[in-house]
């Protein structure tokens, strides 16, 4: 690692900042030769943002045999909300793979939401 960060010191004007411990909304923890990825912070900015923080857990992000359609329900009220919600929701998957089920299926209806997929995007958060 230290011969990359030379070698590219020596194309590019940099500064090294040291061990990584938070960027992008992530937290890094060294353990050993490892390092742990945490969005905790993140999720919740996620739940504060949406007003959700009081959520409770839950044990699965998607309801059993649930199916989404483009036909059924009415348009979701607040279309930036949903667009918002469902990209952070995106960005969490990153460290939270659970959730990638549940954040894909409500993705493919960004382009005219239900309310019947707003209520999937609230029960990935927790409510």
């Amino acid at each position: 690692m230290d011969h990359l960060i030379k070698k590219l010191g020596s194309l590019f004007s940099m500064k090294d900042l040291g061990n990584l411990s938070y960027f992008l909304g992530i937290e890094v923890k060294y353990e050993g030769d490892s390092m742990h990825l945490c969005q905790s912070k993140y999720a919740l900015y996620l739940l504060s943002r949406t007003k959700f923080i009081e959520a409770k857990p839950i044990s699965t992000p998607v309801s059993f045999g649930q199916k989404l359609s483009a036909y059924v329900g009415d348009p979701c009220a607040d279309l930036a909300l949903y667009r918002s919600v469902v990209g952070a929701l995106q960005y969490l998957t990153i460290t939270r793979l659970d959730l990638s089920y549940a954040v894909n299926q409500v993705c493919q209806f960004m382009h005219s939401p239900k309310n019947t997929h707003w209520m999937a995007v609230k029960q990935s958060l927790g409510t």
